[in-house]
């Protein structure tokens, strides 16, 4: 029926969307836990459908979804997230996603919304299009993260995981002096001072869960 290509970090996961998506037609042509090695494979393969978890240990799955115009223009990309946040919907919509659903949802669920999208229309779950109405209303609260880049967004919730600006550079292909400058020019942005406060920022916006760092 389709090619699927699975991002998520947690193998458990992928082996039972691999399950559901084979038993009901679809062919699972890749699977990646990092953004990567996900591209890479993306930009070959050319899958129909990608499954895409934001939360990809200390990376993020919006930095996969800002590449995908560029690696594979004719895939189609549904978020699969345990994140209900209102800035990661309507993010994820802006970069391109095509469905945005979360892990609580059936697996009908789930094949609804590559069945939708394969026909070139947009998937939300019904919770997720509630969310994103209340988020986009007139008198709605303006989105902490709207000041900050994908780029900023990334390296702010790899420091508050603890990685060092060496780490961070490696891992992004970056020196540690540029990321020292995104983190000062991040931070300077959202009016912390140090990494406690970013901390606090960061678990008070939904960048990162309380249970991570």
């Amino acid at each position: 029926m389709s090619r699927v290509y699975l991002v998520d970090d947690h193998a458990l996961v992928r082996d039972g969307m691999r399950a559901v998506l084979e038993a009901s037609g679809h062919e699972v042509v890749g699977e990646a836990d990092q953004p990567g090695p996900a591209l890479a494979d993306i930009q070959q393969l050319q899958p129909d459908v990608i499954l895409l978890d934001l939360h990809l240990g200390s990376s993020s799955g919006m930095e996969v979804l800002a590449e995908l115009p560029r690696r594979a223009p004719d895939a189609r990309t549904i978020v699969l997230t345990m994140s209900p946040q209102p800035q990661h919907i309507t993010e994820a919509l802006r970069l391109g996603a095509s469905g945005y659903v979360l892990k609580g949802s059936s697996a009908r669920e789930v094949l609804a919304a590559i069945q939708t999208v394969l026909q070139g229309r947009r998937h939300l779950a019904h919770d997720v299009a509630d969310i994103a109405l209340r988020a986009t209303a007139p008198d709605a609260a303006p989105d902490p993260l709207a000041s900050l880049s994908g780029r900023e967004r990334q390296i702010a919730t790899m420091v508050v995981n603890g990685l060092s600006s060496a780490a961070i550079g490696e891992a992004l292909h970056l020196s540690p002096k540029t990321v020292d400058t995104y983190r000062s020019r991040l931070m300077t942005k959202i009016g912390v001072s140090d990494v406690t406060a970013l901390v606090r920022w960061a678990i008070r916006v939904g960048l990162v869960k309380n249970d991570t760092v």
